[in-house]
């Protein structure tokens, strides 16, 4: 073990090295001793993936694939404005070349400070096929601190933008700011791409590198490969079905992973990515395959959407009306995965009528063991702290050796591979499938007692009406929960939780509201959530107990 982590703290821009197929654990592994013969068996079959080859070794070879394979199909669409796999081609072959002018080449960093648009995509694909990492940031969402310090820990010598945004992106010395819709309309400049083994991506180069959103204090880079995106992307059920001919949504926020999902995930496939403006109901109504988080998707109207054919959620819990209400009418997958495992590292298809809303079965070529404090299996059916192992497992944090070596760690069922510390609480079903408990910050004390937050949650949603509901830790004694819509009644939600759960897991105050608020990157926003339960406290004199 401790080779491992001296190799990896010897390099300042680390990857693991390349993982074979996962390879089966002896049933009677000392580490395995505590557990059940049967548990020992259930725990090699269900937390091993499938062995499955991606289609490609690297996300540029599958966009390089499709662009030669189908040029007048349409890439990408954005408010009327579109533009063919054919085109994107020549586009994108005029900004590598720049890019190959300004000194960037295979390994380099490229930072994206833009807004959804065709040119995105132009830029990602240019910096692919000049071997680069991209880094994508919304301007105007990330503050300009922000995007300095990435531009700075990242080395970019580039950053892509619209001409639009020039004013807003802050620029060192040594750094070159490019409008990408300059390059794509300037005929002087080559359409052929920069030749030469020096910009052909490996498997194990970065395709990604994408920043935590620093709400805890300065944003981590995760460093993502492309054998991290092509084993998600380039195998089922991570393509959510995605081929020539589907249109696939492009909602989310372009610096969170989930965003990669859609756009990546719909260009290396041959898909048509339909951009969305102001309106994600109207993109919804447009696509076959919609990937969201539970928060988004709860904002829609399903009616409305009914010629979806593959609908997607990860990110945080997902209320069970929702999936019962989109499986009804689609494939829906519940799945679960940080930005660390690339994207998602667990799926399963959902349907109205299954006893569990579980988070599915590991994904092709990855690993998921239920472990406890002391990284030894708990039994099937028990509660403990899930970790990922297999080609999931991203090269770790740019530049913060100090937390890759705390949150990933050497596997010990797989020497010489690594896994991740998911900090999410699951378990086993008899099936196989993995019920989510929430994160382990959500396992709380109140009065002395532990509370599992998600579980309060889950039993406010089962209140009539109610779509979505969460719960937050106060202080030390209260509770506070949220409900939505705003016409369900607070006061038989509150006896739900009464009858079900024991009375420390009653809620102080339950507040309905039209619509749950969200962060810019989709999510549930908490921490707004906690200051409008102090305004309200405030403002009624409510008495906390």
């Amino acid at each position: 073990m401790r080779d491992i982590a001296a190799d990896y703290l010897d390099d300042i821009r680390p990857v693991f090295p390349a993982m074979p197929k996962l390879a089966g654990v002896a049933p009677r592994n000392p580490l395995l001793s505590a557990l059940s013969d049967f548990d020992q068996e259930r725990f090699l079959e269900f937390g091993w993936g499938p062995e499955t080859a991606p289609r490609f070794p690297t996300i540029i070879s599958a966009m390089n694939h499709f662009m030669a394979a189908q040029p007048n199909a349409i890439a990408a669409e954005y408010q009327g404005e579109k533009i063919s796999y054919g085109a994107l081609n020549i586009a994108a072959n005029r900004l590598a070349n720049t890019l190959v002018q300004h000194g960037v080449k295979r390994g380099d960093a490229v930072c994206l400070y833009l807004h959804r648009s065709i040119p995105m995509i132009v830029g990602i694909v240019a910096a692919l096929r000049v071997g680069a990492a991209y880094i994508p940031q919304h301007v105007g969402v990330a503050p300009e601190k922000t995007l300095s310090h990435i531009a700075n820990i990242t080395g970019a010598k580039v950053i892509l933008t619209l001409r639009e945004l020039r004013e807003q992106v802050p620029v060192a010395e040594g750094q070159t700011l490019i409008s990408i819709e300059d390059v794509m309309k300037d005929d002087a400049l080559p359409t052929m791409p920069p030749l030469g083994e020096q910009y052909k991506a490996q498997p194990d180069d970065l395709c990604m590198i994408l920043f935590t959103s620093g709400t805890t204090g300065v944003p981590n880079g995760v460093q993502v490969t492309h054998k991290n995106l092509c084993n998600i992307l380039q195998t089922g059920p991570g393509d959510l079905g995605m081929r020539p001919g589907l249109r696939v949504g492009q909602i989310l926020s372009i610096a969170f992973d989930m965003a990669a999902w859609e756009t990546l995930g719909a260009i290396s496939n041959g898909a048509t990515l339909v951009i969305r403006g102001k309106s994600i109901q109207e993109t919804a109504e447009k696509v076959d395959v919609l990937i969201a988080t539970p928060s988004i998707l709860n904002s829609l109207d399903h009616s409305r959407c009914q010629q979806v054919q593959t609908a997607a959620v990860a990110g945080e819990p997902c209320p069970r009306p929702l999936a019962d209400a989109w499986s009804s009418f689609c494939r829906f997958y519940n799945s679960c995965g940080p930005t660390e495992t690339t994207i998602i590292n667990t799926a399963e298809p959902h349907y109205p009528g299954k006893e569990v809303l579980s988070i599915g079965r590991p994904t092709p070529n990855n690993t998921v063991y239920v472990l406890d404090e002391n990284l030894r299996p708990v039994a099937i059916g028990e509660k403990g702290e899930m970790w990922a192992g297999g080609d999931c497992v991203t090269a770790g944090y740019l530049a913060n050796p100090e937390l890759t070596l705390d949150r990933y760690r050497p596997d010990p069922f797989r020497p010489g591979h690594m896994m991740f510390r998911t900090k999410d609480l699951g378990r086993w079903t008899n099936t196989g499938e993995l019920e989510h408990f929430g994160r382990v910050d959500d396992l709380v004390k109140i009065r002395g007692f532990r509370v599992e937050l998600d579980g309060v949650s889950n039993t406010l949603e089962a209140t009539e009406g109610c779509d979505q509901a969460v719960t937050l830790k106060f202080d030390s004694r209260n509770l506070v929960a949220f409900v939505s819509p705003a016409n369900v009644s607070t006061e038989d939600a509150a006896q739900s939780v009464k009858d079900k759960l024991p009375y420390y897991c009653s809620p102080t105050l339950i507040l309905a509201m039209d619509e749950l608020p969200r962060t810019p990157r989709g999510k549930l926003d908490k921490r707004l959530l906690l200051k409008l339960a102090q305004d309200h406290i405030d403002a009624q004199g409510v008495e906390l107990n």
